[in-house]
């Protein structure tokens, strides 16, 4: 599937990001950069990324439509994300948020995978072929088959968030936004929802907290401090250890090892959080 560009712009914007990815796609945030988060964007084989703090989620409400900026414009392709319909606006764009389950009570997990076929209705609400192709095909993707017939309130963290995204999936959006979806599972759990992420080929918009997990999942980051770009680039270009002591606040180095995956290695002595950080002291990219 082909990526959605995505664009934010007018007042509600503080900092503008060019996707390196994808011009003329561009990012803004309403909000100054604090530290600790990542947003990331995947557009195909490729992603971006950008350092978030307050306001991550007030971008992704915008997006989603779940909060509508009272200035600026938030687009989806060519479109005005306030224009469209509800119907319209659900076939665009998916959203898994945190504890996104909804009213679950006596649903098994092919029913729920399910419920991400509604905007496809018509008046009847009758499903179609496509609607049972779409359902299977992210059941499968998602690895959820072994337990497609037990009830959702019966499975663990990590099994709940692959059923999650797999009603995602089965929702055909160009568009995913994901919120801290990797929050409260196990490593295991966290690097394989990413690399389904990955494999999907969708346009991505979603939160981290994790540097390794972003570094996984992202071919290009956006590093943002104090609502403006410090670096911008491939992963080893932007998280030197520069960037990961001046932004990050973490003595580290980040390097690619033999399997091809990016990891990076903490020292034993973290910085203070409350350092002075220098005028000057952050390279823009």
């Amino acid at each position: 599937m082909v990526g959605a560009a995505i664009a934010v712009s007018g007042a509600v914007l503080q900092t503008v990001v060019s996707n390196p990815l994808a011009d003329p796609t561009v990012l803004g945030f309403s909000y100054g950069a604090t530290l600790g988060a990542v947003l990331v964007i995947t557009l195909g084989g490729g992603a971006a990324a950008a350092g978030l703090g307050s306001g991550k989620s007030t971008l992704l409400r915008a997006v989603y439509r779940s909060l509508r900026p009272a200035e600026g414009v938030v687009r989806v392709g060519d479109d005005d994300v306030r224009t469209l319909s509800a119907r319209a606006a659900a076939r665009r764009t998916a959203a898994v948020l945190q504890d996104a389950g909804g009213n679950t009570t006596g649903l098994t997990v092919t029913e729920i995978v399910a419920l991400g076929r509604a905007p496809h209705h018509g008046l009847l609400g009758r499903d179609g072929a496509e609607d049972h192709r779409a359902v299977e095909e992210a059941i499968d993707h998602c690895g959820v088959r072994p337990y497609a017939d037990r009830d959702y309130a019966s499975l663990s963290g990590g099994e709940r968030q692959r059923v999650l995204l797999a009603r995602a999936l089965a929702q055909s959006t160009q568009l995913l936004v994901l919120d801290e979806l990797t929050n409260h599972l196990d490593i295991r759990a966290r690097f394989e929802l990413l690399d389904l992420i990955r494999a999907t080929g969708i346009t991505t918009l979603a939160v981290l907290h994790d540097l390794d997990l972003a570094a996984r999942l992202c071919d290009h980051l956006v590093v943002l401090h104090e609502g403006a770009v410090v670096a911008a680039g491939p992963v080893l270009e932007v998280l030197t250890p520069e960037i990961l002591r001046d932004v990050f606040g973490v003595r580290a180095t980040a390097e690619r090892h033999a399997d091809g995956v990016i990891r990076i290695t903490y020292g034993a002595q973290p910085l203070a959080h409350d350092r002075t950080i220098a005028d000057g002291d952050l390279r823009r990219p």
